[in-house]
């Protein structure tokens, strides 16, 4: 009889076990090719895995353009122009000086330099030295030493608040250098999250970003991570903020799908609620990034970060259709949540549209009925 308990004992440990090694937040259950519901998404038109770009979360063809000549050349002069030819209040100017500053990390990485070899992203260093009146390049500079410190160091540690204070002090030098761009305070959002500052000195310079950029999508991502339960705040407070953000948008601001990324960052590493996708919270917060999306600008460049996140949670709620209306406008990029978690984007993207493709295919759908 001992031994009989202990088995049935085993089983019931298998079926709680197995949910959990399987159903952690950034990864879902792998489907063989061989599986009935492994269809292909080939047939939607989609980019295959190994085309997809991680760099960035959609299109944004002169940056491209712009990436390609510089890390060809290793000449800056093509980023600096354009950057000074890209509004500093808009989306767009903090996307490129991340863009920039990432190339020049990665490059870094790869080729960290020695006796004989020029280390990698030389091309920002002489950025800096031949202009150091540029306020794109001091922008760039800042954020290039706030993605090494996250790179290459832990937060506590003396290395990481050392490179972080020299990302704070590039930051005021490129805020001298333009007064009205909100850009270098919206990267010392990330550096003061680092550095554990006191809430009334965050506070104080999320004021100065709203001063600047008061419905800056970007900005207020940045900002959401410091309200988390994961750094200095709690699952009400940055649910609180998202949600306040999304009250005070004007229409046609994606602002009202900031609650999703608070329910994002919140999701349990392990879930064990059966139906947590269908859950009203997170329902709620589908269906205002949804709103958002309908009713924002085709052009406006933080829209393909929303459709990322959309095509995660639709997929985890089974709602197929419009996974696949989300997947229609951004495949072929996944430079973005919630696939750049992941060690490998492209295949972690791929996984979540080959699932799409195949609930939706097991519902009756084609891709002659899929809207274009």
């Amino acid at each position: 009889m001992a031994i009989l308990w202990l088995l049935m004992a085993l089983v019931l440990l298998s079926f709680v076990l197995l949910p959990l090694l399987r159903r952690r937040r950034g990864a879902i259950e792998q489907v063989s090719p061989g599986h009935p519901d492994a269809a292909d998404p080939a047939k939607y038109g989609f980019v295959r895995q190994e085309e997809l770009d991680v760099r960035m979360p959609g299109s944004d063809q002169d940056l491209l353009d712009v990436l390609d000549l510089v890390q060809r050349t290793h000449d800056y002069h093509a980023a600096a122009q354009l950057l000074a030819g890209t509004e500093a209040e808009g989306e767009p100017r903090w996307q490129r000086v991340q863009a920039f500053a990432g190339a020049a990390a990665l490059e870094l990485q790869q080729r960290p330099g020695g006796v004989h070899e020029t280390p990698g992203g030389q091309w920002l260093r002489v950025w800096r030295a031949e202009q150091p009146k540029d306020a794109g390049g001091a922008a760039v500079h800042a954020e290039f030493l706030v993605q090494q410190a996250w790179r290459t160091s832990t937060p506590g540690t003396d290395d990481f608040r050392i490179i972080m204070e020299e990302a704070r002090e590039a930051c005021g030098q490129a805020a001298l250098l333009a007064p009205g761009d909100p850009v270098p305070y919206i990267i010392e959002l990330s550096i003061a999250r680092g550095l554990a500052c006191p809430r009334p000195e965050f506070e104080k310079l999320w004021l100065s970003v709203l001063d600047r950029a008061p419905n800056h999508m970007g900005a207020h991502l940045a900002a959401l991570h410091y309200w988390c339960e994961k750094w200095h705040g709690s699952r009400e407070q940055a649910y609180a903020f998202a949600e306040a953000a999304a009250a005070r948008a004007p229409e046609g601001s994606l602002l009202a799908a900031l609650p999703l990324f608070a329910v994002f960052e919140h999701l349990p590493e392990v879930n064990l609620v059966a139906g947590l996708y269908q859950s009203e919270v997170v329902t709620k917060a589908m269906h205002g990034a949804l709103h958002a999306v309908h009713a924002a600008r085709p052009d406006d460049p933080m829209l393909a970060h929303v459709r990322h996140l959309l095509i995660f949670f639709l997929v985890r709620a089974e709602r197929w259709a419009e996974a696949m209306d989300q997947l229609i406008h951004v495949d072929g990029h996944v430079g973005a949540l919630p696939w750049t978690l992941s060690e490998d984007p492209a295949a972690e993207f791929a996984l979540f549209r080959a699932l799409a493709v195949a609930g939706y295919e097991a519902n009756g759908g084609s891709p002659a009925s899929l809207p274009g």
